[in-house]
């Protein structure tokens, strides 16, 4: 529940920024709040920065906007995301969903015909994602009892407890048609309940016991070791078929049943709508799809089913390599569900299926780069994309679901594409050298379901070399591009040091109250022997001294306006006159950049002072600095921390202006900066008195 203080922060954030009218979107990242405004003129910087909780604000190009929050943040962008007043307002990140749509609008646009039958077959079957891989799973198990030999379960003759079992996943294949009709009704705004019926009306009892009826005909091919059937109905021939399991008829049945539904509604009016169009529908419906739709989606499958299987048969590693390679760009695109179709046609006509083993090498060389990606931001301690990629891996390993992967990771970064290709291709042609790969079950190609695919061994090295490449692939080579790299290690340490600055305004309060208990400064420096302060220096720190040799500036006549604005402490810029960057301070290191750009210290008597060089200089990534200290080591006032290229940061274009604050001012009886003037590296640019 929100607070009434916490929502009067959220409220105090959105009024200072121009309200939630000037708002375009809002996004966060690890510490900041970033606005992009309609309007960025209209900001009262003084506000935001008086709001509680609120570190410092930062105006960015055009009219974008930060406002530095700290650790706060996600709790922050949360309450300010739920106020009433921004339900209008877009959150700026694109969801799953966003990305699948913007991915498929790239495709879109040349046969507009063909983009809506994909949309039609996808819309059909991605709700039933979450039963289709819970029967996967029950059947993985059964497979793996099998192969223990706990139960045959290909036996007719099981136990009563494993035929339940068998149920448990065949209601889902079995009675799939009709839920595959209610999805496609339901995507052709036809009433869902009216597409079922029509197709659960050719699964009834009464329907299959046509075959025992005495005018039915049944024939059987000596060849194939089929029986047929025909059925006299009103005077007509009507072919019998079991229609469980089958998805074409029902995607074939709505495709007629929507045109019907429409034109009924045209004819009658609405208050009787609601008696004249169900009934009409099922009246037309249901003899067309019994005598002319369900045996010619019963012809459609079995002959692409057909095909598929000559070119397995005829040209077995092309068709192993095809398969993995084709999938990664119908996966994002929603176009792979008419072979996922053909999986179940295969299944119910052969017996078995010939696409899922292939399919596997292209989904473990999926969760392959997933994981290098993994690798690599557990090393560079990517927090945020390596909670990503955790959850992604564990949907593919365990669940056998690509599109976490697919639309977290794999489509923002481009580079992942053509290592994965590479894993896709080695599990193609291992499978297809070996002699392929065949299952008798629809499942999720995941860790779990790896014992219904036969022969397993085979499988087993296939994904594994999939797996194995895309993962290497892509931590040799990295998943990203310079460009991407520095901008990653620069966001990072633009959170480390926000945080660090938190750090010291929750310390600073703290340090006030212990200073608050003393009789005064001066005694507590006359007092160096006191035993209750065993780790105090010889003398308390009374200076600050300048990091670098050069020209002093005022802290607020810099070009930062975080800086300006004092929110990371009182002190000075010097515009150095050369690239030797010594500590201002005797104390330890409690941050040290990455890049060499920022030092935190902090004296033995508690002063905090952040050395920062340059400005917005965290974005050369360490090019040009050469840091010569360690997070956690104790230095002398003047040792060195870093030695910096001033060309090369010139050249970059960035302000080479070093500031040197002491975060925990407000904390300390004073600091006061010295005036404006060349200094000698050392001199004395800050006077403190703890």
């Amino acid at each position: 529940m929100t607070s009434a203080t916490t929502r009067d922060r959220a409220e105090e954030i959105i009024r200072a920024v121009g309200g939630p009218a000037n708002v375009r979107a809002l996004t966060h990242c690890a510490t900041r709040l970033r606005f992009e405004l309609r309007d960025a003129s209209v900001v009262d910087q003084q506000a935001v920065e008086a709001v509680p909780g609120v570190m410092g604000a930062v105006p960015q190009s055009g009219d974008r906007y930060q406002v530095v929050v700290g650790g706060a943040v996600q709790t922050v962008f949360t309450q300010i995301m739920g106020l009433p007043e921004m339900a209008g307002v877009g959150a700026g990140r694109q969801s799953d969903a966003d990305v699948k749509a913007a991915a498929r609008s790239k495709a879109r646009g040349k046969v507009a015909w063909l983009d809506a039958v994909f949309e039609y077959l996808s819309d059909s079957f991605r709700p039933l994602l979450g039963v289709l891989l819970g029967a996967s799973l029950i059947i993985a198990f059964a497979a793996v009892l099998d192969a223990l030999g706990v139960v045959d379960f290909r036996a007719d003759d099981k136990p009563a407890t494993w035929v339940f079992v068998d149920a448990m996943w065949r209601a889902v294949f079995y009675f799939l048609p009709i839920m595959v009709a209610y999805n496609a009704a339901k995507k052709l705004q036809v009433d869902p309940w009216l597409g079922a019926t029509v197709m659960a009306a050719v699964m009834t009892p009464n329907f299959l016991s046509l075959t025992d009826a005495a005018t039915t005909v049944c024939t059987t091919n000596a060849t194939l070791g089929t029986t047929a059937c025909v059925a006299d109905v009103f005077g007509l021939p009507m072919q019998l078929n079991d229609y469980g399991g089958q998805v074409f008829v029902p995607l074939i049945m709505v495709a007629v049943l929507a045109p019907l539904y429409r034109g009924l509604k045209r004819v009658f009016p609405e208050n009787i709508q609601m008696v004249f169009v169900p009934f009409l529908s099922m009246v037309v419906m249901i003899p067309v799809t019994a005598f002319l739709l369900g045996p010619l989606g019963i012809w459609l499958g079995s002959g692409l089913g057909d095909g598929l299987a000559w070119l397995n048969g005829n040209a077995p590693i092309v068709f192993a390599i095809v398969i993995p390679l084709i999938y990664p760009f119908l996966v994002p695109l929603g176009l792979h569900w008419p072979l996922n179709a053909l999986m179940l046609v295969n299944l119910n006509t052969l017996g078995y299926d010939f696409i899922q083993g292939p399919m596997g090498a292209w989904n473990f060389a999926c969760f392959g780069a997933t994981a290098g990606v993994l690798v690599l931001a557990v090393r560079d301690k990517d927090v945020q994309m390596r909670q990503t990629a955790t959850g992604a891996l564990a949907a593919g390993l365990l669940g056998g679901i690509s599109e976490p992967s697919l639309y977290g990771i794999h489509l923002r970064f481009k580079r992942i594409y053509p290592r994965m290709l590479v894993g896709c291709l080695t599990g193609g042609v291992i499978i297809g050298v070996l002699g392929g790969v065949d299952t008798n079950a629809f499942a999720f190609t995941s860790l779990l379901t790896i014992p219904v695919f036969s022969p397993i061994p085979v499988y087993l090295i296939a994904i594994a070399a999939a797996f194995a490449v895309s993962m290497v692939l892509v931590i040799v080579s990295d998943y990203r591009t310079p460009e991407q790299r520095a901008e990653a290690r620069a966001a990072r340490e633009q959170a480390e040091a926000d945080l660090a600055l938190e750090s010291a305004s929750v310390s600073a309060p703290v340090a006030a109250t212990v200073g608050a208990g003393a009789p005064a400064a001066g005694p507590v420096a006359a007092a160096p022997a006191a035993p209750a302060a065993p780790a105090a220096p010889a003398a308390p720190t009374a200076a600050v001294l300048a990091p670098v040799a050069g020209e002093v500036v005022p802290l607020a006549e810099v070009d930062d306006p975080v800086f300006a604005s004092k929110a990371l402490g009182e002190g000075v810029g010097v515009v150095p006159s050369d690239g030797v960057v010594v500590a201002p301070v005797a104390g330890e290191l409690l941050t040290v950049a990455d890049t060499g750009h920022a030092f935190g210290l902090k004296t033995a008597d508690g002063v905090e002072v952040l050395v920062h060089v340059g400005i917005d200089t965290v974005k050369l990534a360490g090019t040009g600095f050469e840091v010569a200290v360690r997070k956690g080591e104790h230095v002398a006032a003047g040792d060195r921390l870093v030695t910096v290229d001033l060309g090369v940061v010139r050249e970059a274009g960035y302000d080479t202006t070093t500031l040197v604050t002491v975060v925990n001012a407000r904390a300390l009886a004073r600091v006061e900066p010295r005036p404006a003037g060349t200094v000698a590296r050392g001199a004395v640019v800050v006077d403190v008195e703890p």
